[in-house]
């Protein structure tokens, strides 16, 4: 314990010394911390810092970086701690957000559990938290427990659902595959005195194009036009993935190209997509056209789009790009599977292509963000 109380007066005496704020000083300690149980100590350590326990990205990223390796009894252990903070434990937005981060995580019984527990604590239970409890139902999964909660809560607490509520509950029915049921939710939004809203929308239309119910999509869309709510690219986005899954590669490529008279610039998901698209007809010219449209506009490509690019470059033989392509990746930091590479060079050595073979195998050695552990063939 005194050398943690150390550790946080060279925190704060750091913070005083330079430009950085008590607090950012923290985040930034938090930030560097590569153990994850240190994390966790130094996270409940920090919680008695008043200011502290009002940074609800510091919460977010650190519960992240714990779900992320799987260590939800240290994630337990972080936001059980919360609970003697009785002034802000007694108020509903910090109450609130601890249902949530639970919910993020997986861990619905606990999320349910601060909920359950706010009455007894003088904490006032309104939309704001049975909202968070509805959102930690999608985020964990629970289905059937969403829609008895969205049918029960509301009349017990006396509150009324918010489009929010609505959203949350469309959400829910999307990720559960019951997309009509979602669908309908719109006349009931309506038929409550609310107006449905581009997340409504969004949501819907993106459920309706990835599964291949294109009609549905587009129905929507026009409902959508028609209570005058303007998509935006993450709509575009959605009737992309749905020409695409339709084969409808020029309909697509039209679409992006059509995005600058709606006062939308195409985003990464834009032009991987479409890049996928022509990756998947074998139309390697037109993917490389897309490519290049996508650095000129200033965004690095993703794991994803890499992914899409190299494969088809290796399956046309075409190893002159799949070579830059994988220069590319290390140049942006990309972290791609091994095993992508590993076919890169693979292929290479089979078209005698040996120079370029050993300087991926030796780019991925040599790179200072990921270990790439490549062999050539030949190897061992």
């Amino acid at each position: 314990m005194a050398t943690f109380t150390r550790s946080i007066r060279r925190t704060f005496s750091t913070a005083a010394t330079t430009t950085l704020s008590p607090i950012r000083a923290i985040s930034d300690d938090l930030y560097k911390e590569r153990n994850l149980k240190r994390l966790v100590e130094k996270f409940k350590q920090y919680s008695d810092v008043n200011r502290f326990r009002t940074k609800n990205g510091i919460y977010e990223s650190t519960v992240q970086r714990l779900a992320s390796a799987k260590k939800f009894k240290w994630i337990e252990e972080i936001l059980e701690h919360q609970k003697q903070y009785r002034l802000d434990i007694s108020k509903e937005s910090f109450a609130a957000r601890l249902v949530s981060l639970y919910g993020k995580c997986g861990l619905f019984e606990h999320a349910q559990k601060v909920f359950d527990e706010m009455p007894e604590r003088n904490c006032k239970q309104t939309l704001k938290s049975v909202n968070a409890l509805l959102g930690a139902c999608v985020n964990s999964q629970k289905y059937d427990e969403l829609e008895t909660l969205f049918k029960e809560l509301p009349e017990k607490l006396k509150v009324k659902p918010d489009v929010v509520t609505y959203n949350i509950m469309i959400k829910g029915l999307c990720d559960k595959g019951t997309l009509d049921k979602a669908a309908a939710l719109i006349d009931e939004i309506e038929k409550n005195g609310l107006k449905p809203d581009l997340v409504t929308f969004n949501t819907i239309l993106g459920a309706f194009y990835c599964t291949g119910k294109f009609d549905a999509g587009e129905k929507t869309w026009k409902l959508m036009v028609s209570k005058n709510v303007i998509p935006d690219i993450r709509s575009y986005n959605a009737k992309l993935v749905g020409l695409i899954n339709n084969s409808k590669v020029s309909e697509a490529a039209k679409l992006v190209g059509d995005l600058g008279s709606f006062e939308l610039k195409p985003d990464v998901f834009t032009y991987g997509t479409l890049i996928r698209g022509y990756c998947d007809k074998g139309n390697l010219e037109e993917a490389k056209k897309w490519y290049l449209e996508l650095v000129k506009s200033g965004s690095s490509p993703n794991k994803v789009i890499f992914g899409s690019v190299i494969t088809a470059a290796c399956e046309k033989g075409d190893f002159d790009w799949a070579f830059e392509l994988c220069k590319d990746v290390f140049k942006n930091k990309c972290h791609v599977d091994a095993e992508l590479l590993q076919g890169v060079v693979d292929g290479m050595v089979k078209s005698s292509r040996i120079w370029e073979a050993k300087e991926v195998v030796r780019l991925g050695k040599s790179n200072d963000y990921h270990l790439y552990k490549l062999k050539l063939p030949s190897d061992d």
